[in-house]
Protein backbone atom coordinates (compact mmCIF):
# COMPACT_ATOMS: atom_id res chain seq x y z
CA UNK A 1 0.00 0.00 0.00
CA UNK A 2 1.40 3.68 -0.88
CA UNK A 3 2.67 5.53 2.27
CA UNK A 4 0.85 8.33 3.36
CA UNK A 5 1.30 11.66 5.16
CA UNK A 6 -0.66 10.22 8.05
CA UNK A 7 1.67 7.25 8.68
CA UNK A 8 4.72 9.54 8.64
CA UNK A 9 2.85 11.94 11.52
CA UNK A 10 2.53 8.95 12.79
CA UNK A 11 5.99 7.26 12.73
CA UNK A 12 7.47 10.08 13.49
CA UNK A 13 4.81 11.21 16.40
CA UNK A 14 4.11 14.69 15.45
CA UNK A 15 0.63 16.13 13.44
CA UNK A 16 0.31 15.73 9.62
CA UNK A 17 0.92 19.48 9.40
CA UNK A 18 4.26 19.54 10.88
CA UNK A 19 4.81 16.57 8.31
CA UNK A 20 3.58 19.29 5.60
CA UNK A 21 5.69 22.01 6.87
CA UNK A 22 8.84 19.81 6.28
CA UNK A 23 7.72 18.45 3.32
CA UNK A 24 7.26 22.16 1.53
CA UNK A 25 10.77 23.52 3.17
CA UNK A 26 8.56 25.86 5.67
CA UNK A 27 11.35 27.54 7.88
CA UNK A 28 9.31 27.45 11.12
CA UNK A 29 10.05 23.66 12.42
CA UNK A 30 12.83 23.14 15.11
CA UNK A 31 16.06 21.50 13.93
CA UNK A 32 15.00 17.93 16.07
CA UNK A 33 11.75 18.14 14.90
CA UNK A 34 12.72 18.36 11.09
CA UNK A 35 15.31 15.47 11.55
CA UNK A 36 12.60 13.12 13.44
CA UNK A 37 10.11 13.69 9.94
CA UNK A 38 13.13 13.24 7.72
CA UNK A 39 14.11 9.66 9.27
CA UNK A 40 10.50 8.75 9.28
CA UNK A 41 10.35 9.40 5.94
CA UNK A 42 13.22 7.91 4.80
CA UNK A 43 12.55 4.74 6.64
CA UNK A 44 8.87 4.33 5.06
CA UNK A 45 10.02 4.99 1.82
CA UNK A 46 7.41 8.22 1.82
CA UNK A 47 7.13 10.03 -1.59
CA UNK A 48 4.57 13.37 -1.56
CA UNK A 49 1.60 13.71 -3.98
CA UNK A 50 2.35 15.94 -5.89
CA UNK A 51 -0.96 16.43 -7.55
CA UNK A 52 -2.25 16.66 -4.05
CA UNK A 53 0.31 19.31 -2.99
CA UNK A 54 -0.99 21.08 -6.43
CA UNK A 55 -4.67 21.39 -4.90
CA UNK A 56 -3.92 22.59 -2.09
CA UNK A 57 -1.24 25.30 -3.76
CA UNK A 58 -2.78 25.64 -6.45
CA UNK A 59 0.89 25.10 -8.06
CA UNK A 60 1.89 21.77 -9.80
CA UNK A 61 5.60 22.30 -10.57
CA UNK A 62 4.86 20.87 -13.63
CA UNK A 63 5.11 22.17 -17.22
CA UNK A 64 3.74 20.03 -20.10
CA UNK A 65 5.61 20.56 -23.56
CA UNK A 66 4.64 19.65 -26.62
CA UNK A 67 6.80 18.45 -29.51
CA UNK A 68 6.24 17.69 -33.29
CA UNK A 69 9.18 14.78 -33.06
CA UNK A 70 10.87 13.02 -30.13
CA UNK A 71 13.33 11.52 -32.90
CA UNK A 72 14.22 14.27 -34.30
CA UNK A 73 17.42 15.85 -33.39
CA UNK A 74 16.44 19.30 -34.11
CA UNK A 75 13.50 19.59 -31.48
CA UNK A 76 15.74 16.89 -29.19
CA UNK A 77 18.06 19.95 -28.59
CA UNK A 78 15.25 22.77 -28.07
CA UNK A 79 13.75 20.19 -25.45
CA UNK A 80 17.12 19.65 -23.79
CA UNK A 81 17.05 23.55 -23.43
CA UNK A 82 13.66 23.48 -22.21
CA UNK A 83 14.50 20.73 -19.55
CA UNK A 84 17.67 22.57 -18.11
CA UNK A 85 16.00 26.10 -17.34
CA UNK A 86 13.06 24.06 -15.59
CA UNK A 87 15.42 22.06 -13.41
CA UNK A 88 17.30 25.75 -12.65
CA UNK A 89 13.82 26.81 -11.85
CA UNK A 90 11.90 23.70 -10.10
CA UNK A 91 10.14 22.42 -12.64
CA UNK A 92 9.07 19.09 -13.59
CA UNK A 93 8.36 18.15 -17.52
CA UNK A 94 5.56 16.56 -19.21
CA UNK A 95 6.71 15.61 -22.57
CA UNK A 96 4.15 15.02 -25.57
CA UNK A 97 4.64 13.93 -29.04
CA UNK A 98 2.13 15.51 -31.62
CA UNK A 99 3.44 14.09 -34.91
CA UNK A 100 2.81 17.75 -36.19
CA UNK A 101 -0.88 16.86 -36.67
CA UNK A 102 -3.45 19.34 -35.84
CA UNK A 103 -5.94 17.40 -33.99
CA UNK A 104 -3.65 15.57 -31.87
CA UNK A 105 -2.10 18.83 -30.85
CA UNK A 106 -5.47 20.56 -29.90
CA UNK A 107 -6.18 16.95 -27.91
CA UNK A 108 -2.37 17.22 -26.02
CA UNK A 109 -3.52 20.89 -25.49
CA UNK A 110 -6.50 20.30 -23.58
CA UNK A 111 -5.31 17.05 -22.08
CA UNK A 112 -1.75 18.75 -20.32
CA UNK A 113 -4.51 21.57 -19.29
CA UNK A 114 -6.30 19.02 -17.63
CA UNK A 115 -3.27 17.61 -15.69
CA UNK A 116 -2.92 21.23 -14.20
CA UNK A 117 -0.13 21.94 -15.50
CA UNK A 118 1.66 25.49 -14.21
CA UNK A 119 2.30 26.42 -17.85
CA UNK A 120 2.90 25.10 -21.86
CA UNK A 121 5.19 24.94 -24.17
CA UNK A 122 4.09 24.58 -27.65
CA UNK A 123 6.38 23.61 -30.32
CA UNK A 124 4.51 22.81 -33.96
CA UNK A 125 4.39 23.66 -37.59
CA UNK A 126 1.22 26.03 -37.93
CA UNK A 127 -0.31 27.96 -35.59
CA UNK A 128 -4.14 28.07 -37.00
CA UNK A 129 -7.41 30.13 -35.62
CA UNK A 130 -8.02 26.78 -33.87
CA UNK A 131 -5.13 26.38 -31.96
CA UNK A 132 -5.16 30.66 -31.12
CA UNK A 133 -8.57 30.12 -29.33
CA UNK A 134 -7.41 27.39 -27.25
CA UNK A 135 -4.44 29.76 -26.69
CA UNK A 136 -6.54 32.65 -25.61
CA UNK A 137 -9.05 30.32 -23.15
CA UNK A 138 -6.01 28.19 -21.21
CA UNK A 139 -5.97 29.00 -17.96
CA UNK A 140 -2.53 28.99 -17.72
CA UNK A 141 0.39 30.88 -19.72
CA UNK A 142 1.48 29.24 -22.93
CA UNK A 143 4.78 29.96 -24.95
CA UNK A 144 5.67 29.01 -28.38
CA UNK A 145 9.31 27.77 -29.08
CA UNK A 146 10.42 27.77 -32.86
CA UNK A 147 7.29 28.45 -33.68
CA UNK A 148 5.66 31.27 -35.51
CA UNK A 149 1.92 32.90 -34.18
CA UNK A 150 1.27 35.87 -36.95
CA UNK A 151 -0.98 37.67 -34.58
CA UNK A 152 1.83 38.11 -31.87
CA UNK A 153 -0.70 37.04 -29.36
CA UNK A 154 0.82 34.14 -28.11
CA UNK A 155 4.53 34.84 -26.27
CA UNK A 156 7.14 33.24 -28.33
CA UNK A 157 11.03 32.62 -29.45
CA UNK A 158 12.44 32.42 -32.78
CA UNK A 159 14.86 33.14 -35.17
CA UNK A 160 14.12 35.50 -38.04
CA UNK A 161 13.84 32.81 -40.76
CA UNK A 162 13.71 34.97 -43.73
CA UNK A 163 16.75 36.97 -42.81
CA UNK A 164 18.48 34.11 -42.29
CA UNK A 165 17.38 32.53 -45.33
CA UNK A 166 17.95 35.21 -47.62
CA UNK A 167 21.58 35.75 -45.95
CA UNK A 168 22.41 31.96 -46.93
CA UNK A 169 21.02 32.61 -50.43
CA UNK A 170 23.08 35.35 -50.93
CA UNK A 171 26.23 33.87 -50.14
CA UNK A 172 25.72 31.10 -52.28
CA UNK A 173 24.77 33.53 -55.34
CA UNK A 174 28.30 34.56 -55.11
CA UNK A 175 29.97 31.45 -56.75
CA UNK A 176 26.39 30.08 -58.65
CA UNK A 177 24.13 31.28 -60.69
CA UNK A 178 21.82 28.17 -61.14
CA UNK A 179 20.52 27.65 -57.10
CA UNK A 180 17.95 25.39 -56.23
CA UNK A 181 15.86 25.70 -52.93
CA UNK A 182 14.34 22.37 -51.02
CA UNK A 183 11.66 23.89 -49.84
CA UNK A 184 9.85 22.39 -46.36
CA UNK A 185 5.87 22.01 -46.12
CA UNK A 186 3.89 24.50 -47.85
CA UNK A 187 1.45 25.18 -45.08
CA UNK A 188 3.93 26.46 -42.53
CA UNK A 189 4.65 30.13 -41.75
CA UNK A 190 8.31 29.58 -40.70
CA UNK A 191 8.57 27.74 -44.27
CA UNK A 192 6.83 30.48 -45.84
CA UNK A 193 9.70 32.76 -44.47
CA UNK A 194 12.60 30.90 -45.39
CA UNK A 195 10.92 30.78 -48.76
CA UNK A 196 10.40 34.60 -49.10
CA UNK A 197 14.33 35.09 -48.13
CA UNK A 198 15.54 33.07 -50.86
CA UNK A 199 13.44 34.66 -53.20
CA UNK A 200 14.07 38.28 -52.24
CA UNK A 201 17.52 37.66 -52.50
CA UNK A 202 17.18 35.45 -55.96
CA UNK A 203 15.32 38.57 -57.63
CA UNK A 204 18.22 40.80 -55.83
CA UNK A 205 20.71 38.79 -58.76
CA UNK A 206 18.08 39.35 -61.41
CA UNK A 207 16.04 35.77 -60.96
CA UNK A 208 12.95 36.51 -62.03
CA UNK A 209 11.37 33.31 -61.91
CA UNK A 210 12.80 31.15 -59.09
CA UNK A 211 9.94 29.27 -58.86
CA UNK A 212 11.34 26.55 -61.33
CA UNK A 213 14.34 25.63 -58.88
CA UNK A 214 11.92 25.09 -55.74
CA UNK A 215 11.44 21.34 -54.76
CA UNK A 216 8.89 20.72 -52.12
CA UNK A 217 10.00 18.08 -48.74
CA UNK A 218 9.04 17.44 -45.34
CA UNK A 219 12.38 17.99 -43.62
CA UNK A 220 13.25 14.14 -43.53
CA UNK A 221 16.49 12.41 -44.75
CA UNK A 222 14.29 10.72 -47.25
CA UNK A 223 12.85 13.43 -48.90
CA UNK A 224 16.20 15.23 -49.24
CA UNK A 225 16.95 11.84 -51.33
CA UNK A 226 13.90 12.72 -53.40
CA UNK A 227 14.59 16.19 -53.78
CA UNK A 228 17.73 15.63 -55.37
CA UNK A 229 16.01 12.99 -57.67
CA UNK A 230 13.69 15.54 -58.91
CA UNK A 231 15.87 18.53 -59.51
CA UNK A 232 18.25 16.10 -61.19
CA UNK A 233 15.24 15.54 -63.45
CA UNK A 234 15.56 19.23 -64.73
CA UNK A 235 16.87 20.96 -68.02
CA UNK A 236 19.28 23.32 -66.40
CA UNK A 237 21.33 21.73 -63.78
CA UNK A 238 21.73 24.01 -60.56
CA UNK A 239 25.61 24.27 -59.39
CA UNK A 240 24.16 24.46 -55.46
CA UNK A 241 21.15 23.42 -53.71
CA UNK A 242 19.82 25.31 -50.32
CA UNK A 243 18.22 22.94 -47.91
CA UNK A 244 15.67 24.49 -45.47
CA UNK A 245 17.03 21.40 -42.68
CA UNK A 246 20.28 19.80 -42.30
CA UNK A 247 18.36 16.56 -42.05
CA UNK A 248 16.94 17.10 -45.62
CA UNK A 249 20.61 17.97 -47.06
CA UNK A 250 21.84 14.57 -45.63
CA UNK A 251 19.97 13.14 -47.75
CA UNK A 252 20.65 15.37 -50.88
CA UNK A 253 24.71 15.07 -49.76
CA UNK A 254 24.03 11.27 -49.84
CA UNK A 255 21.82 11.25 -52.89
CA UNK A 256 24.74 13.20 -54.86
CA UNK A 257 27.54 11.35 -53.91
CA UNK A 258 25.28 7.91 -54.68
CA UNK A 259 25.27 9.11 -58.34
CA UNK A 260 29.52 10.06 -58.40
CA UNK A 261 28.21 13.98 -58.14
CA UNK A 262 31.61 15.70 -55.81
CA UNK A 263 30.19 17.68 -53.07
CA UNK A 264 31.08 20.68 -53.35
CA UNK A 265 33.32 20.68 -56.46
CA UNK A 266 30.02 19.65 -58.12
CA UNK A 267 27.40 20.66 -56.49
CA UNK A 268 27.65 23.00 -53.41
CA UNK A 269 25.02 21.98 -50.89
CA UNK A 270 24.22 24.36 -48.04
CA UNK A 271 21.60 23.35 -44.76
CA UNK A 272 19.92 25.36 -42.03
CA UNK A 273 19.63 24.49 -38.46
CA UNK A 274 23.64 23.47 -37.62
CA UNK A 275 22.25 20.54 -35.77
CA UNK A 276 24.96 18.01 -34.69
CA UNK A 277 24.36 16.19 -38.29
CA UNK A 278 26.38 19.06 -39.86
CA UNK A 279 29.42 18.03 -38.48
CA UNK A 280 28.57 14.01 -38.95
CA UNK A 281 28.53 14.14 -42.27
CA UNK A 282 31.33 14.21 -45.00
CA UNK A 283 31.90 16.93 -46.49
CA UNK A 284 30.40 18.56 -43.15
CA UNK A 285 27.58 20.69 -43.60
CA UNK A 286 27.72 24.60 -44.63
CA UNK A 287 24.45 25.64 -42.60
CA UNK A 288 22.41 28.44 -41.09
CA UNK A 289 22.63 28.53 -37.79
CA UNK A 290 19.85 28.21 -35.17
CA UNK A 291 20.42 27.98 -31.67
CA UNK A 292 18.32 25.07 -31.05
CA UNK A 293 19.25 24.98 -27.26
CA UNK A 294 18.94 28.71 -26.25
CA UNK A 295 15.51 28.82 -28.10
CA UNK A 296 13.99 26.43 -25.64
CA UNK A 297 15.92 27.97 -22.64
CA UNK A 298 14.82 31.02 -23.46
CA UNK A 299 10.82 29.41 -23.66
CA UNK A 300 11.30 27.89 -20.91
CA UNK A 301 12.43 31.28 -19.01
CA UNK A 302 10.05 33.25 -20.23
CA UNK A 303 7.65 30.92 -19.30
CA UNK A 304 8.65 30.85 -15.84
CA UNK A 305 7.81 34.95 -15.97
CA UNK A 306 4.81 34.59 -16.78
CA UNK A 307 3.98 32.11 -14.59
CA UNK A 308 5.32 34.00 -11.85
CA UNK A 309 3.97 37.41 -12.90
CA UNK A 310 7.34 38.93 -13.33
CA UNK A 311 7.50 41.70 -15.47
CA UNK A 312 8.19 40.94 -19.51
CA UNK A 313 8.99 43.30 -21.05
CA UNK A 314 8.71 41.93 -24.38
CA UNK A 315 7.07 38.37 -24.83
CA UNK A 316 7.92 37.61 -28.99
CA UNK A 317 11.95 37.41 -28.68
CA UNK A 318 14.03 37.17 -31.87
CA UNK A 319 17.15 35.53 -31.36
CA UNK A 320 20.31 36.00 -33.79
CA UNK A 321 21.08 33.36 -35.90
CA UNK A 322 24.76 33.34 -38.07
CA UNK A 323 26.12 31.53 -41.13
CA UNK A 324 28.94 28.96 -40.66
CA UNK A 325 30.82 27.53 -44.10
CA UNK A 326 32.17 24.28 -43.86
CA UNK A 327 33.68 21.88 -46.54
CA UNK A 328 30.28 20.87 -48.51
CA UNK A 329 30.21 24.48 -49.93
CA UNK A 330 33.50 26.04 -52.01
CA UNK A 331 35.56 28.51 -49.39
CA UNK A 332 34.94 32.08 -50.33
Amino acid sequence: MNVTIYDVAREANVSMATVSRVVNGNPNVKPATRKKVHDAIERLGYRPNAVARGLASKKTTTVGVIIPDISSIFFAELARGIEDIATMYNYNIILSNSDQNKDKELHLINAMLGKQVDGLIFMGGNITEDHIREFKTSSVPIALAATVDETKETPSVNINYEEAAYDATKLLLENNQNLAFVSGPEDTIINTEKLNGYKRAMEEQGKDSPEQWIVTGDYSYDSGLEALDQILEMEEQPTAIFVSSDEMALGVIHGAQDRGIRVPEDLEVFGFDNTRLATMVRPTLSTVVQPMYDIGAVAMRLLTKFMNKEEVEEPNVILPHRIIERNSTQQK
